[in-house]
Formats: structure tokens, C-alpha cells, sequence
């Protein structure tokens, strides 16, 4: 009895494992044995209860839903985004989610593999509904700035496929849980990818400056320059 539970506990930790880290390897063939979702399967799939917890959301904030342009306001040492969007005015504060895992520390994403999250404006280029992460969105990392820097440096692979994605496990991405990706995904598929922005930022800078070290490259202060800029403007307090 004693060896049969070992073994039990043993099997269990096992295929939780394989389903957390290994979803690359299984998450495949499910799709394969089930089909694979479409955008518009998915939003009508979540999309109902989505927009049902965005609206209530939304309204509390005085804007209508979907609204005409998003931002997400990313902070990797708070684990925190936060949602603002317009109609016709100025952006104004929805709400903020929890970012359940990110990886790295503070400073920019330069290479591929050093498992850093990106910082710096990004946009939505793609949803994909078949995420082995549940669902995803593809921000544009490495951006024209990111390139740019990566040519002058030398720099010939800066990494790419960096996405806010679903569960609570990730390495360079923003994953947000299975519930908020799914109430994210609608609203950005309500308001557009060509409509939403992302900033990611090391920290809050309302609340302490953004600094470099010696270990970040020369061009890093322009960018928290301009992230600081951003956020000052987008502060809930004052809204």
C-alpha cells in the first residue's frame, strides 16, 4: 500500500509537471486530435462572458465598450498591468490585472534566450488562438528601435516571439491567467491590434525614477525617458 501511493504521488506530480512546463509537447497533438480553434471560435466561445465583465468594467470607468483605442500600462517588478482606454477624450483608468508570471530582471531585452521581457512601446500585431498557453497575443518585439540598436551593437540575433498569454508560467512574455487573457483577447479583438497599445516598463516610474547601471547600454536612459513621460501622463490618481 505504502510503494502504491508513492507511486500514485509520484505519477500525479508527474503529469502536473507535464502539463505545466511540457504544454509545447502536448498542446500539439491535442490540437491535432481535436482541431484547431479560429479567432472567431474563440469569441464565441469566451467572447459572452468577456464582454459581460467588460462592460461592467468599462462603465464604472465612464467609457463605453469596446472603447476606440487601449493601452496597456505593463510594470515587471509589480507583476501589475493596467488598462486605459478612450473614446473621443483623453485616455482614462479601467482597471489593473495581475501579471501571474514573468521572468528576468530589470533592463531591456537584447538577445535571444536571456529570458528578459522586453521594455519599451510595442503594439498588438496577432492573436492566436491556439496558444500552447491557452490564448496569446503577439506584441511586435524586436520594434524599429529594438532593431536599430541591435544592428549598432552587433547584436544579430535580439530574440523574437514575445507574447501576453495565458496560464501563469513564462519565460520573456506577460502571462495574465487563463481568465484575464480571455476577457484581454476579446477586448482587443473588439477594438482592434491596430488600436492597442503596450508599454512595458521595469517598475512604476510614478513612484520611483527609472534607473540605469553600468551593465545597461547607453541608449537605455532615452527609453525610460520616454516611458516616464508616458506614464506621467497616465496617472489614475489624477484622473
Amino acid at each position: 500500500m505504502k510503494i502504491f501511493s508513492i507511486t500514485s504521488i509520484f505519477i500525479i506530480c508527474a503529469a502536473l509537471s507535464l502539463y505545466q512546463y511540457g504544454r509545447s509537447i502536448w498542446a500539439p497533438l491535442y490540437q491535432q486530435i481535436v482541431g484547431k480553434e479560429t479567432i472567431e471560435s474563440v469569441i464565441s466561445k469566451y467572447g459572452p462572458g468577456a464582454d459581460s465583465r467588460m462592460v461592467k468594467i468599462f462603465s464604472k470607468a465612464g467609457i463605453s465598450y469596446p472603447p476606440k483605442s487601449v493601452k496597456f500600462l505593463a510594470m515587471k517588478e509589480e507583476k501589475s498591468m493596467e488598462i486605459w482606454a478612450k473614446d473621443n477624450g483623453d485616455y482614462r483608468y479601467i482597471t489593473t490585472y495581475r501579471i501571474k508570471g514573468t521572468s528576468g530582471i530589470s533592463g531591456p531585452k537584447l538577445i535571444e534566450g536571456d529570458k528578459q521581457v522586453p521594455e519599451g512601446f510595442y503594439r498588438i500585431i496577432g492573436l492566436n488562438p491556439n496558444s500552447s498557453y491557452h490564448l496569446s497575443m503577439k506584441i511586435n518585439y524586436p520594434n524599429e528601435l529594438d532593431l536599430k540598436h541591435a544592428k549598432v551593437e552587433g547584436r544579430e540575433n535580439p530574440g523574437s516571439n514575445i507574447f501576453i498569454h495565458g496560464k501563469s508560467l513564462s519565460i520573456g512574455c506577460l502571462a495574465m491567467g487563463d481568465r484575464t487573457i480571455e476577457d484581454l483577447f476579446t477586448l482587443v479583438y473588439r477594438v482592434g491590434i491596430s488600436n492597442t497599445g503596450v508599454i512595458i516598463s521595469p517598475h512604476d516610474p510614478r513612484k520611483r525614477p527609472l534607473i540605469t547601471n553600468r551593465y545597461h547600454p547607453k541608449w537605455l536612459p532615452s527609453v525610460y525617458g520616454d516611458i516616464t513621460d508616458e506614464f506621467s501622463r497616465h496617472d489614475k490618481h489624477g484622473t
